[in-house]
């Protein structure tokens, strides 16, 4: 539920700001600063040879602050059956890094810069292209661009407990995310966020200018609050990814997104023998102007031939959701992310102007438990978004006033399996498998011609290699 002042989307963003500096204030307690880097861990070069001298440059910079790399993604899909095409394509991702630590480098103490840029290349993406779904099924998909993605500096206070970040940013860096999710190709932004907030919001491949703020009252508990640009493309007609093609909008003007989040993590250090695991909890609002998805600006159907075909307009959107990371079994000796672990994220939204009403995943991976192969993984993970009834209600009306039946919008369900092979550190090859049920939601397929025809279960077979540097 969201409280009302007289005061508009200014007021709101202060008043969430107010509420987390007290809550800093009055949980305080101190906390050790730790050194900034972006260098991969474990990183192929581990297995390369030193030609010219090359590590110990990068050594040197190190030492004084200056990190970098780079991550090269080249993955191949093959849609078998179902879907909106059945065929093969290749899609890659290269994404550079550079990190500053401003203390080792001038003395400048709590003081980080962070930037990074990807060129991705290929089709534009498996779910673009071959099945039309609405969940992730490649978490590198994007049409082929060279963009800037995230641009920041962050001043950390209290010995490294209270941080303020600001300038380009993303939401899914930090907010909705899973300590044990990552491994799979289908790890993103959720769909709830995705499809609900204008642009898809500000995450990839998408960002845009922002403040974040950040609390570590214990070792364990963590309280962000963040305040981004609400539209990363801004208005416009075709794929937001073409309105900010890359990534050098700078939006600052269109309504702002605010999202919050209580993070508490428990046994994460690596001399703790107890299972580890997490819990997180979060809120994001935005305060622009969203459509009704079944009624126009008189409360008749839009599907109506007395329409005004102008939708209602509602104040804002909301969503909350949770996050639950749980270790299952830890090895002697092993760390939080070692053994069989499961995680879920859950989120619901408001359904009259949210086309994802309703979220839940969940997962579980299995880390070095072959013998033999110490730094491989497996797992298997479900994503399910409901469809909003609005527009299922939508959807009915059409059906009744045209007397055609067509598919009613329901859901979208793709369950992954997946085999993560590390070739050499840093190298990983990965075969993967995803069944999407209901893709788009349950729509009508395009590539039929017929509005009867609904989009046909798909089966996605993809290969992926990783290699970090």
């Amino acid at each position: 539920m969201i409280w009302r002042t007289d005061g508009g989307p200014k007021a709101h963003a202060i008043i969430l700001s107010g509420i987390l500096v007290l809550a800093c204030a009055l949980s305080a307690r101190p906390a050790s600063a730790q050194g900034f880097s972006v260098e991969p861990t474990p990183s192929v070069r581990t297995s390369l040879p030193d030609h010219w001298g090359f590590d110990a440059r990068r050594q040197w910079l190190s030492e004084r602050g200056v990190t970098f790399g780079g991550v090269l993604t080249t993955e191949g899909h093959a849609n078998v059956s179902g879907g909106i095409r059945r065929t093969t394509l290749v899609d890659g991702k290269f994404e550079g890094l550079l990190g500053i630590d401003f203390e080792k480098l001038a003395g400048w103490q709590g003081l980080t810069f962070f930037g990074n840029m990807f060129q991705t290349h290929g089709s534009g993406g498996v779910g673009r292209v071959l099945t039309g779904s609405l969940n992730t099924i490649s978490n590198i998909e994007a049409l082929p661009s060279t963009r800037l993605s995230e641009l920041w500096f962050e001043q950390k206070f209290w010995n490294g407990q209270f941080g303020i970040r600001a300038g380009q940013l993303t939401t899914d860096s930090e907010f909705f995310n899973s300590q044990y999710f990552n491994v799979f190709l289908s790890s993103d932004w959720p769909t709830i966020a995705k499809q609900n907030l204008p642009s898809g919001g500000p995450a990839y491949p998408l960002s845009t200018p922002g403040v974040r703020l950040r609390f570590d009252p214990t070792p364990e508990t963590s309280m962000l609050l963040a305040v981004f640009n609400g539209d990363p493309a801004g208005p416009g007609v075709g794929p937001a990814e073409l309105r900010n093609r890359h990534g050098l909008n700078f939006r600052v003007k269109d309504s702002p997104l605010v999202i919050g989040e209580w993070q508490y993590r428990y046994n994460q250090a690596p001399e703790s023998t107890a299972l580890a695991g997490g819990i997180r909890i979060g809120a994001w609002y935005h305060f622009g102007r969203f459509d009704d998805l079944r009624f126009d600006n008189t409360g008749i159907s839009l599907a109506d031939p007395l329409s005004t075909g102008v939708a209602r307009r509602f104040r804002g959107n909301q969503s909350v959701y949770a996050i639950f990371d749980q270790q299952l079994y830890r090895p002697p000796g092993g760390d939080a992310n070692s053994g069989i672990s499961a995680f879920t994220r859950i989120g619901a939204a408001t359904s009259d102007r949210s086309i994802n009403d309703f979220y839940l995943e969940g997962g579980i991976v299995a880390n070095g438990m072959v013998p033999g192969r110490p730094l491989d993984s497996m797992g298997a993970v479900f994503l399910y978004s409901h469809m909003s009834n609005r527009a299922r209600g939508l959807d009915r009306d059409q059906m009744r006033i045209l007397q055609q039946p067509f598919p009613l919008r329901d859901y979208e369900l793709s369950i992954e399996l997946m085999y993560s092979l590390t070739l050499v550190p840093g190298w990983t090859l990965q075969p993967d498998f995803q069944y999407i049920a209901h893709p788009g939601g349950n729509i009508p397929d395009p590539a039929s011609g017929l509005a009867n025809t609904r989009i046909k279960d798909a089966k996605v077979f993809t290969l992926r290699s990783v290699i970090r540097y």
